[in-house]
């Protein structure tokens, strides 16, 4: 307990304004993303499981409200902060779903105070979480038969987001993370080869390609490009052939032309008969490189990918929102040039195959044949269902996937499917942005 100043400091100053005013009605906000980033078809809603667990155990601790204090908030707004939990409902897009711009991602009904505090936190995570689970499943698209193992974890910011790389690439597919926690936490396989320093430390390649294979249980990879890199290959095979090496064994390209080494690399395997030996590559690798590797059948049978997927290089950031759709049941909107909204509490309806979902008010019946993406996933401040899991999360991604069309997963220039505003939606825009012109025009 104890999480609520994880938070913009506009947050609290309006929290405290409502509750000294009595504005304590619900109020809803929604969740979405303006527009995809260039090169984007599509998103990946990610990041709701950090968001309940957040939600759940949102307070204020003994030393938060002893800072508020400081901070000069009033006595009285500090004891109503004291007992305020969270205590509202949440409709989310679950986990895995491909989602598209100005579709909420999710929305929260609660006490406007409630609501406004949880901003910050909610837009951090999904943001982040999207932005990664869009990357990671675009290097899936694009790896085609070739396996992908998350190496991120050096290279993201903070180990907070290592963990999320390492969870939504699992999601996307990923056979593996080099995240020995993330691992042991999300029930993933822990994958890893050997660091340049290994090799370095041993008087010969050859020594420590024997000691490591003699140390060290479970599969065995062995970096071959320290020195020469054809040269470490040979010197690879033999040591695997002098030790009887079976199982998964393998080979790892970390520099150099891969495409051309891999090729060079599987024809020295073959030649001394080690064609079940595996090429591993890594270095500098994204969905553009594998698109390549794809492409061109170059022999390689796994991949690690590091830093472009972490910090999600090409597209590090979403166009995310969290606005005000209705408070006490009136609808309200904003009618600001670029950053208009539309009111009231959504649903978004799809039919797969798709190339066009529809944008709903709530509870406006669905077209025939469309199912409703977002569902409840919390009433009272209590989830109604128990913790999503990634299995579950990949099985609706990978049936999403299969219903977008083969133009929106392109990696350059895609066609985004379209998002068509329901009739009722329209009419209650044009209704409440006229009011509000009427009222403020005076």
């Amino acid at each position: 307990m104890g999480n609520a100043l994880i938070t913009d400091l506009y947050e609290l100053k309006m929290a405290s304004s409502y509750l000294q005013r009595g504005m304590v009605g619900p109020a809803t906000f929604s969740l979405f993303v303006r527009r995809l980033p260039t090169n984007r078809g599509f998103l990946v809603a990610a990041g709701l499981e950090d968001c309940l667990r957040y939600l759940e155990s949102f307070a204020f601790s003994t030393e938060d409200l002893d800072w508020l204090e400081n901070a000069g908030f009033p006595v009285d707004v500090i004891e109503r902060f004291s007992a305020l939990r969270f205590t509202g409902d949440v409709h989310a897009v679950p986990e895995g779903r491909v989602v598209l711009a100005n579709e909420p991602l999710l929305e929260v009904t609660a006490p406007i105070a409630e609501a406004q505090l949880v901003e910050t936190y909610l837009l951090n995570q999904v943001t982040f979480q999207t932005a990664l689970a869009t990357k990671a499943t675009r290097c899936r698209l694009a790896a085609g038969d070739i396996e992908l193992v998350d190496f991120a974890l050096r290279r993201t910011h903070g180990t907070e987001a290592g963990m999320a790389v390492a969870r939504v690439s699992a999601i996307a597919g990923f056979v593996g993370s080099s995240n020995v926690e993330a691992a042991r936490r999300f029930g993933l396989q822990a994958a890893g080869t050997m660091a340049h320093s290994y090799i370095e430390a041993f008087p010969t390649e050859a020594e420590a390609f024997r000691a490591f294979a003699e140390d060290v249980p479970g599969p065995i990879t062995f970096l071959v490009d320290t020195y020469d890199t054809l040269e470490g290959v040979k010197t690879a095979a033999a040591v695997i052939r002098d030790l009887g090496l079976t199982g998964s064994v393998g080979v790892r390209l970390d520099s150099g032309n891969l495409a051309q080494l891999a090729r060079e690399t599987r024809r020295l395997l073959d030649d001394v008969d080690l064609s079940e030996v595996r090429i591993f590559v890594s270095g500098g690798l994204d969905e553009y490189d594998l698109e390549r590797f794809r492409v061109n059948h170059v022999p390689i049978d796994a991949a690690g990918v590091g830093t472009r997927l972490g910090v999600s290089t090409d597209a590090p950031s979403l166009d995310s929102a969290y606005k005000l759709v209705a408070f006490e049941e009136r609808p309200v909107l904003k009618l600001s040039v670029a950053k208009a909204t539309l009111p009231g509490a959504k649903q978004v309806w799809r039919r797969l195959p798709f190339d066009e979902d529809v944008l709903a008010t709530r509870n406006e019946p669905g077209p025939t044949g469309f199912e409703p993406l977002l569902v409840p996933v919390m009433r009272g401040g209590c989830r109604v269902e128990p913790p999503d899991t990634i299995e579950a999360a990949r099985l609706r991604l990978t049936r999403d996937l299969d219903g977008l069309p083969p133009a929106a997963r392109v990696l350059r220039a895609p066609t985004v499917p379209g998002v068509a505003v329901s009739e009722r939606l329209r009419l209650l825009t044009d209704y409440v942005t006229a009011g509000v012109r009427n009222v403020n025009d005076g």
